[in-house]
């Protein structure tokens, strides 16, 4: 049964983030193409934005092993006492693929966290090239002249 609530709780992890991460990034595309301002300034929200996307999604990940943690009793950590920042600061380590290993997940919430670093891989390399695109539609705009 621990291990049925664990894939549940990866499956909707996976949809919400996802679906987040893209939402979030068409949200800041249409929000920068609209921004008055120059291309700094566009470029600085885009990255600024970014930062906040995934920063939201590790914090999904933090509530999920909360949440898995201590009402469905799917598993524990194993480390120090785990408060509710110890679940975000797990999920920002696992996300970015740091893993320090002071704190880690026991029982079904190892399959938590080893989807969580597939994920945030996949996300941050999304992101990186979505940044790309950016800074290629934003920094070409000013180096068009007209010549006559």
């Amino acid at each position: 049964m621990n291990m049925a609530i664990s894939i549940a709780l990866v499956i909707a992890l996976l949809i919400v983030t996802v679906l987040f991460h893209y939402e979030g990034l068409f949200g800041l595309s249409r929000f920068a193409d609209d921004m008055r301002g120059g291309r700094r300034v566009r470029m600085l929200f885009i990255m600024f934005g970014v930062i906040l996307l995934h920063l939201a999604e590790i914090a999904f990940y933090g509530i999920a092993y909360w949440f898995g943690d201590v009402v469905a009793d799917i598993g524990d950590f194993v480390g120090r006492a785990v408060g509710f920042a110890d679940y975000v600061y797990f999920s920002a380590e696992t996300f970015t693929t740091l893993g320090l290993g002071d704190i880690y997940p026991d029982g079904a919430l190892r399959l938590i966290a080893s989807i969580e670093s597939l994920n945030g891989l996949l996300l941050l390399g999304w992101s990186a090239s979505f940044t790309y695109l950016a800074m290629q539609k934003y920094w070409s705009e000013g180096s068009r002249r007209i010549v006559k």
